[in-house]
């Protein structure tokens, strides 16, 4: 199942990545007064009222020109009017309705989507000011100011509330979503030929040959699955100027929101890169069990502690998502190959794995015991029972005599001790804390 994703578009300079920003939290999109600041779209994951959902930002939708760049942030713009279940229309409250605005609804009514129309730039709120936006037929406006936080909240509110039905999200078969993500030139189409056993994709020794993804059935222990291979994220200084290659950066993002298992590839001849960390980063958000592919393993001089000097060396880089699966394999050769989706098996495995009620309270006593919480304020952290929730990730929900008691260095003590005791290699897991008087235990 994947997370709702929410659109934002509009013209130029109407407060888009400003609104972007105020959503997630962080300032992530560049904010400048200049129209079309924001040339490739960014991703990030949010949440409001408990609900996750993945927020896109797009570049200005300009119609008037007719450069290159313009052409490249509106196709993009149309493809993430193409993926999303919400679209987020943002005008400039300042302007009034443009020629350009009705443009831009014009190509939204044929999306037949959700659209939320947003004022923005409105500092002081006045009914009034709502009745000349109706005529665009989109529904109620909502009134805004992305930079003060004003009105967002009840924006929010109407956004979640229009998410599909959790059954509309899942998969209608039982074909296991694999994306191969990673830089260009990492081996990834080379990985899928070895895999399938014929030459599906174009293989070149020339970075980015692969341009859009491309879904390969296949069948594996009586499994079916299905490859997702991806073009190459490269870094945004490398693409400034080529619009296909920002085109492919939205469908590598995609495929790791809609697969099941994410398997990024990497080339062991080459230093692990800002661009690797990414990538991984986000299919952390996205909370997908994945495996790293460390290719070309056959390139390197080995002796029996090659392996693990190297495992030793790139954990460091990866430590904030310690729990990964590693494989070192060559897609050139096929050496090690059947490790891969062994790998696959495996984390999949212990994404749906179920712990019992009593070895995961046991765990948890066993941690506490051992390192005790520090005081916060004259009062101590309690945990009263603990209950698994849910699978793919698995979730675990404690019960606390106070939320704001537990930090997240504690939190991150007690998801490595469930670690220890229950194989969870591969998969995230997550942890939600829940309140509960000690009188009702």
């Amino acid at each position: 199942m994947k997370e709702p994703l929410v659109a934002i578009v509009g013209r130029p300079n109407v407060g888009k990545s400003t609104l972007f920003n105020r959503i997630v939290g962080k300032r992530i999109s560049i904010v400048n007064d200049e129209p079309g600041v924001t040339r490739d779209r960014i991703f990030a994951h949010a949440n409001w009222l408990d609900n996750n959902f993945t927020i896109i930002d797009t570049g200005g939708l300009d119609f008037e020109k007719e450069d290159e760049i313009s052409t490249g942030i509106v196709s993009q713009a149309k493809l993430a009017i193409e993926m999303a279940d919400v679209i987020l229309l943002v005008l400039n409250g300042r302007e009034g309705i443009t020629h350009a605005d009705n443009e831009v609804v014009s190509i939204l009514r044929k999306s037949n989507k959700k659209i939320i129309l947003v004022v923005n730039k409105i500092d002081n709120y006045d009914e009034s000011l709502e009745y000349e936006y109706y005529e665009l037929g989109l529904g109620k406006p909502y009134l805004i100011s992305s930079l003060h936080g004003k009105g967002v909240g009840d924006l929010l509110d109407e956004v979640v509330a229009s998410f599909p039905k959790e059954q509309l999200l899942k998969e209608k078969d039982d074909t296991i979503k694999l994306a191969i993500v990673g830089k260009p030139n990492a081996g990834k189409s080379s990985l899928i030929n070895r895999l399938v056993g014929e030459s599906r994709v174009i293989v070149s020794s020339i970075a980015g040959t692969t341009r859009d993804s491309v879904d390969i059935p296949f069948k594996y222990n009586g499994k079916k699955y299905s490859l997702i291979d991806t073009a190459g994220m490269r870094r945004k200084s490398k693409i400034e100027d080529d619009t296909i290659e920002r085109y492919s950066i939205i469908r590598t993002l995609d495929s790791i929101r809609s697969c099941d298992v994410a398997m990024l590839v990497i080339d062991v001849t080459d230093e692990i890169t800002d661009q690797d960390l990414k990538i991984t980063h986000f299919i952390d958000e996205q909370n997908k069990p994945f495996v790293i592919v460390f290719n070309k393993w056959d390139l390197i001089d080995k002796d029996s502690y090659t392996m693990d000097k190297f495992e030793e060396k790139v954990r460091g880089e990866f430590a904030f998502v310690s729990f990964y699966k590693s494989v070192y394999l060559s897609a050139l050769t096929g050496k090690r190959i059947e490790k891969l989706m062994q790998a696959v098996e495996e984390v999949l495995q212990n994404a749906n794995r179920k712990v019992s009620i009593s070895a995961l309270n046991d765990t948890l006593q066993d941690a506490y015991m051992i390192k005790a919480p520090n005081y916060k304020r004259g009062k101590k952290l309690k945990i009263f029972y603990a209950t698994q929730a849910d699978c793919v990730p698995p979730t675990f929900i404690l019960f606390v005599n106070d939320i704001s008691l537990m930090d997240d260095n504690y939190l991150r003590y007690l998801e490595n001790n469930i670690r220890k005791s229950f194989d969870f290699t591969g998969t995230p897991i997550k942890i939600k804390l829940k309140c509960k008087k000690e009188e009702d235990i």
